[in-house]
């Protein structure tokens, strides 16, 4: 399942609160998602791009918040950056979705074989 937390996001147009997202996340698990797809970064054409620590503000807390109420559920990190997909993966995400497969950034595919996602 997608959780994107973006102002500008295709699937929901970042209109995420905690509260929304627990409920979100829970209509999403009894629908039979095993994974939680988080994004902070919108990949639609024409979006404007955030910075490193602006996307790393909008899924790090996320991440750990999700995980602290739903341990077990497995959360990917929607990241083309290096940096956010190490900081998302040491916060408790289990996967790293790139949409560039390591191409927008030289250090990701270094980053995820040195973490084992």
């Amino acid at each position: 399942a997608i959780l994107n937390l973006t102002p500008d996001s295709f699937f929901d147009g970042g209109v995420h609160s905690y509260d929304s997202i627990l409920m979100d996340v829970e209509n999403f698990i009894n629908a039979g998602a095993t994974i939680i797809d988080i994004g902070g970064q919108s990949t639609r054409p024409g979006s404007h791009v955030v910075s490193i620590e602006e996307e790393i503000s909008r899924v790090i807390p996320a991440i750990k918040y999700l995980l602290k109420v739903y341990p077990d559920i497995l959360v990917s990190v929607d990241t083309f950056r290096s940096e956010v997909a190490e900081q998302a993966i040491k916060a408790g995400a289990s996967l790293v979705n790139d949409i560039s497969g390591g191409r927008y950034d030289p250090k990701m595919l270094n980053v995820v074989a040195k973490l084992k996602v």
